[in-house]
C-alpha cells in the first residue's frame, strides 16, 4: 500500500482545510484508513479512522463535530475535512493504513503498517 497525503497549509483560526490521502493498493476491502498528527515535541496522536468498506468510524474526542473523514472510491482517496480549526490543531498530519484491525485498535499507531509522508497544517491565532 502506498499513501500520498496532501492539502496542508496555513489557515487562520476558525478556518477550514481538507486533507487528501491518495491510496494505491491491490485490495482495499480489509483496509482501515486513519489520520494521525504530530505537533513539535509531542507524540503522534490519533485523529480519526474508518474502515475503507464503510461502517466503523472512530474519532478522537478533541475533533468530534469539527473533523470528518470521507472516502471517494473512484479516486481511491480518503479525505479529512477540518472545520473550526484551532491553533492547537497545528501539526504534521499523517495518513495511515492497516489491514484487519479491530475497532479497539483503531487509535493505536502500532497497528498501522503503511504511512504517508505527512502534510503540515498550521493554524494561526
Amino acid at each position: 500500500v502506498q499513501l500520498q497525503a496532501s492539502g496542508g497549509g496555513l489557515v487562520q483560526g476558525g478556518g477550514s482545510l481538507r486533507l487528501s490521502c491518495a491510496a494505491s493498493a491491490r485490495t482495499f476491502s480489509d483496509l482501515v484508513m486513519a489520520w494521525f498528527r504530530q505537533a513539535p515535541g509531542k507524540e503522534r496522536e490519533f485523529v480519526v479512522a474508518r474502515r475503507w468498506s464503510g461502517g466503523s468510524t472512530k474519532y478522537a474526542d478533541f475533533v468530534k463535530g469539527r473533523f470528518t473523514i470521507s472516502r471517494d472510491n473512484a479516486k481511491n482517496t480518503v479525505y479529512l475535512q477540518m472545520n473550526s480549526l484551532k491553533p492547537e490543531d497545528t501539526a504534521v498530519y499523517y495518513c495511515a493504513a492497516g489491514r484487519r484491525l479491530i475497532f479497539s485498535s483503531f487509535s493505536d499507531p502500532n497497528f498501522y503498517e503503511y504511512w504517508g509522508q505527512g502534510t503540515q497544517v498550521t493554524v494561526s491565532s
